[in-house]
């Protein structure tokens, strides 16, 4: 169906527009014409023959049921039907050609953009070390970023909005490929006065009656939390939930439970990390593109480089 011809008429009923829509690239030959003055000229300026070009005027003339054009020797004049649509046109074609400079600005190798959407917790050291290793080599690049929950950034990055993600978990999906980078360990963290606090290593099942604080339903370490809990053997019973893995920690602080969590970004009074010995609570860490999609060039340059830095992604040094 998709190769076969939809008739006129049954094109304008899917799609008012649809005449104008056909009518797109007279209408731009047009505006030529208008332009020069000139049938022979604009036919020379458009790379087409000049009888070519006078058909396609006519036809849109009959088209819109007016004149447009009159002609003089070999010169041709507007109608007053003719002055109203090329103003209407030309701001059209301004705004297309507006359209077309920004995408060649976006696609620019040198100085194109990147929409880039990434974990909140690889925001404070990984990823603007990332970025400024790039920029030594790209200096002109420029970054749209996006710190969101899992679930949202793929979907964005699903819609077009995101060119790639730096993710955890790697998402299991036909549409995306997903690379893994890194690993990094997730800890225990309870209060400095919890009766566990003294030991270094400890068994997840040992906290299963405890409290946990943990982020919302849709961010990756939430769910991640939620599987390693399911080896353990129990359910986390969730006390309170935020949006950062900083916010967290002073929950736990404030001894409000406990929390499975990367390092953090500064040592924090009042909490102590823990080796989870069982089960081996490591998240894996990769980045996220949509399979088969095209790629601009700044893009793809981008990509080929945060994929340089497995196993080196949490070295910020």
């Amino acid at each position: 169906m998709l190769n076969e011809e939809i008739p006129a008429a049954q094109l304008a009923e899917l799609d008012p527009q649809a005449p104008v829509v056909r009518m797109a690239p007279r209408l731009a030959q047009f505006a030529a014409v208008a332009r020069l003055e000139h049938v022979t000229r604009a036919a020379e300026l458009l790379g087409m023959p000049q009888p070519t070009l006078s058909r396609a005027i006519a036809r849109l003339e009959g088209e819109l049921g007016v004149a447009l054009l009159t002609r003089e020797g070999r010169t041709v004049r507007l109608t007053r039907a003719g002055h109203l649509l090329l103003g209407s046109v030309e701001r059209a074609l301004g705004e297309l050609e507006r359209g077309v400079r920004t995408v060649r600005a976006e696609a620019d190798p040198a100085a194109g953009r990147v929409a880039f959407g990434f974990l909140h917790t690889m925001g404070t050291d990984a990823v603007p070390a990332l970025l400024r290793g790039f920029r030594d080599d790209y200096p002109r690049v420029r970054f749209q970023l996006v710190q969101d929950y899992v679930a949202a950034m793929l979907e964005r990055l699903r819609a077009g909005e995101l060119d790639l993600c730096l993710v955890s978990p790697l998402p299991d999906d036909p549409q995306l490929t997903a690379r893994s980078l890194d690993e990094q360990v997730l800890h225990l963290v309870v209060p400095a006065d919890h009766r566990l606090a003294g030991r270094r290593r400890i068994r997840l099942a040992e906290v299963a009656q405890e409290p946990f604080v943990a982020l919302g339903h849709g961010y990756g370490l939430r769910q991640i939390t939620d599987d390693f809990c399911a080896q353990a053997g129990f359910a986390p019973r969730i006390a309170f939930e935020g949006e950062e893995a900083e916010t967290l920690r002073g929950l736990v602080a404030a001894g409000l439970g406990v929390a499975l969590l990367p390092p953090g970004t500064v040592p924090r009074p009042g909490v102590v990390d823990l080796t989870v010995t069982a089960p081996r609570t490591r998240r894996a860490i990769g980045l996220a593109w949509v399979t088969g999609r095209p790629l601009t060039a700044p893009v793809e340059a981008f990509r080929e480089f945060v994929l340089s830095r497995q196993g080196r992604l949490l070295d910020h040094g």
